[in-house]
């Protein structure tokens, strides 16, 4: 199944976004918020070159548009990120009532949106988001494979 244009464009400056994150030695993921066809932040991973647990590309991102937003709700919004988000990020983007979140790659091992868990699926939280899996997963598992693979030759 092909997605739709949009969604790969959106996927595409969330890749962006993950190789910043490569460039200061941080793990490569990237997250781009976007609110009718505008986006509305931009983040990736920054725990590395910040020294901040919890500044994963989601939460960056979220921080930026809520910044630029009256409320912090961001009811309608879409999220598009790399990786599936871990249950920390899927919590933030639960919290932040995100309309709906567009993943590249899955995470077998700390994924909590479809994976080991599905907190944006599960009707017994107080929000729920549309989710699409897969929208350029193939890119998104290369960024990270080679910057593992970098990691390991050093």
């Amino acid at each position: 199944m092909e997605e739709p244009p949009t969604d790969a464009r959106f996927m595409r400056l969330a890749l962006d976004a993950a190789a910043m994150a490569a460039e200061h030695d941080d793990v490569p993921v990237g997250c781009v918020l976007v609110d009718d066809g505008v986006v509305i932040g931009v983040g990736e991973n920054r725990r590395e070159v910040d020294q901040d647990p919890t500044a994963h590309a989601e939460l960056v991102a979220l921080r930026v548009a809520a910044a630029s937003r009256p409320r912090w709700r961001m009811d309608g919004v879409t999220a598009y990120v790399t990786l599936e988000p871990c249950v920390m990020c899927a919590g933030a983007l639960l919290n932040a009532r995100i309309g709906r979140v567009v993943i590249g790659a899955m995470d077998d091992k700390a994924g909590a949106v479809g994976s080991r868990y599905n907190l944006l699926s599960d009707p017994r939280l107080l929000h729920e988001a549309a989710l699409t899996y897969g929208v350029l997963a193939d890119e998104s598992i290369h960024l990270l494979q080679s910057f593992f693979a970098e990691r390991r030759l050093s």
